[in-house]
């Protein structure tokens, strides 16, 4: 008997007003153990997009994960959204993200995700 795999589909939430700043204020991330090649959906409390190629993940219990992607995705810094689509109940480094565009509303550019590194912020 075959079972369907079903794909769970997030979007990442838009950046917020406070998040009106400067674009390319990106704060320094200072590396604490080793990278992870995925971490668990349910974890996941925001993503923080901060440029074409970099990507903060917020998780529960205050824990951050950067993902410096191998090249820029097109569009992203500008848009602030993506989706991806898993089997799985973890977002791994092997997954595509889809830049969303608002106007006129469609998918933009996919791109790969890299290792995930748990971070400090700057303040």
């Amino acid at each position: 008997m075959r079972i369907p795999v079903l794909a769970a589909l997030a979007v990442a939430a838009i950046a917020s007003p406070g998040a009106a700043r400067d674009r390319n204020e990106i704060p320094a991330a200072t590396p604490i153990g080793k990278a992870e090649s995925c971490i668990p959906l349910r974890s996941i409390r925001e993503s923080l997009v901060r440029s074409d190629r970099i990507i903060d993940f917020r998780m529960l219990g205050n824990k951050t994960y950067r993902v410096t992607l191998p090249q820029g995705c097109p569009g992203l810094n500008f848009e602030r959204r993506f989706s991806y689509a898993t089997s799985l109940s973890q977002l791994c480094q092997q997954d595509i993200i889809t830049v969303l565009q608002q106007a006129p509303m469609m998918r933009g550019a996919s791109c790969g995700l890299a290792e995930f590194q748990p971070v400090t912020l700057a303040k």
